[in-house]
């Protein structure tokens, strides 16, 4: 007799694989969403506008524009129509529980500089949180590698969420958008207790990088001195230290802050901040940096690295001119990006603020504006309609575009809840013994 434990996983399987199905990439078709409220983000809303996509981009946004002929017509009248939401720190297609080390690859156990690392390389586009996100009108995600016992982490990589869900590379949109590293607590942690040693190991990975680049044929003749990195690390740091490529830091604390953005200057780096919880006490220098900032605005339990911890966070860096991005930090939690930017709404954010924080703000922060984060013609057609405003709890997501095609409104969690909804009766049929 099969045990109902193993029956438990073979329903589970399949759960999966018809989702898997379900969610197979269509082929793009023209859709005209006409009547709703849009929220183009690049300009001012839209009363009764249409919103018209064809071959996986939008042809058109305005209002009055008529449908092309044998397009498939959205009715949305009543609703909001809005850029799919980009979550700008995420661990989606890396975690599947967090728990369980045999599902989460995200990040290497190695004491050493990990610089080569690339996050795309573990992707799953089948993790759950995947489909859980996608249908919270999530479309996009920065994902990024998590330090573990490194100070440079790796490599982190853009994702939309649609694609092909057993193949890693199609949901990839770039692979390698920028270098993650750690600060503050954590990477003194890693280097030995101090925060001075973890800027000491920094800087001595950027000036291997920085001499590398500088004199690699020579060091490959052996006519030039040993580095503390491997060779793979060091050309992952040399589009770093030429300004190519973002080195995003995770930290929070104000005066880490600060260290970073010094660092920043010293070797002419292009920075991202992640984290910065205590980041409105540095905030004007933030703005004159020019650095995008990723924060988690439901952020507020203090401790150590944090102790400015507030809910006031990305309004007060928005009303200094900061460059203010969203993102979850999370997997199975992304899901709550558009509560999080509620909150920062309800906490003194202006919306409109809060919805380029979810849009065209990451989009630029990751390179991808010109394709992407507003409703515009020319740009990739990820497109949401909400049932009212996204970042209102009761709001419902009724209809979602990824790349110009619809995606089943499906996830495991669903599956689960529709067969457990009706508890009065015997189980379902494969759990019983």
């Amino acid at each position: 007799m099969v045990s109902r434990s193993a029956r438990s996983l073979a329903s589970l399987a399949s759960c999966a694989l018809a989702l898997a199905a379900a969610a197979h990439p269509a082929v793009a078709e023209t859709v005209a969403i006409t009547g709703g409220k849009v929220y183009t983000v690049s300009g001012p809303p839209i009363e009764n506008g249409t919103v018209v996509i064809r071959d996986g981009k939008i042809s058109a946004v305005g209002a009055g524009l008529a449908v092309p002929a044998g397009a498939r017509v959205v009715d949305a009248a009543g609703k909001w129509v809005t850029p799919g939401l980009f979550d700008s720190a995420s661990q989606l297609g890396v975690v599947e529980i967090s728990a369980v080390p045999a599902t989460t690859e995200s990040s290497l156990e190695d004491d050493r500089i990990t610089a080569a690392f690339d996050v795309v390389d573990g992707l799953d586009p089948l993790t759950t949180p995947v489909a859980v996100t996608r249908i919270e009108g999530i479309t996009r995600a920065a994902v990024l590698p998590e330090p573990g016992g490194s100070l440079i982490a790796g490599r982190a990589a853009v994702i939309h969420l649609g694609g092909d869900p057993v193949d890693p590379m199609s949901i990839v949109l770039r692979p390698r958008v920028a270098m993650v590293a750690v600060l503050g607590a954590s990477g003194a942690d890693l280097s030995g207790g101090a925060r001075g040693g973890a800027l000491l190991r920094l800087r001595e990975a950027l000036e291997d990088a920085r001499d590398f680049a500088a004199n690699r044929r020579a060091w490959e003749t052996g006519e030039r001195r040993e580095y503390a990195l491997s060779r793979l690390d060091l050309e992952a740091l040399v589009p770093v230290v030429r300004g190519e490529l973002p080195l995003a830091v995770r930290v929070d604390k104000a005066s880490d802050i600060v260290s970073t953005l010094r660092l920043g200057d010293e070797y002419s780096l292009r920075l991202m901040i992640l984290g910065a919880a205590d980041g409105w006490m540095v905030a004007d220098r933030l703005a004159k940096s020019g650095v995008p900032v990723v924060i988690n605005p439901m952020v507020n339990l203090p401790d150590y690295d944090r102790l400015g911890a507030t809910l006031e966070n990305a309004a007060r860096l928005h009303r200094a001119g900061v460059n203010v991005v969203f993102g979850s930090f999370d997997a199975h939690n992304a899901r709550n990006l558009k509560q999080a930017a509620g909150n920062a709404v309800s906490y003194g954010m202006p919306w409109d603020a809060a919805l380029r924080a979810v849009t065209l703000a990451p989009a630029k922060a990751w390179g991808l504006g010109d394709r992407y984060g507003s409703l515009e013609a020319g740009k990739d057609a990820d497109v949401v309609v909400w049932s009212g405003d996204p970042f209102e709890l009761t709001t419902n997501v009724e209809r979602v575009f990824i790349a110009g095609v619809e995606v089943p409104l499906e996830s495991r969690q669903l599956e689960l809840f529709r067969r457990y909804r009706d508890l009065s009766g015997p189980l379902p049929p494969a759990y019983r013994q």
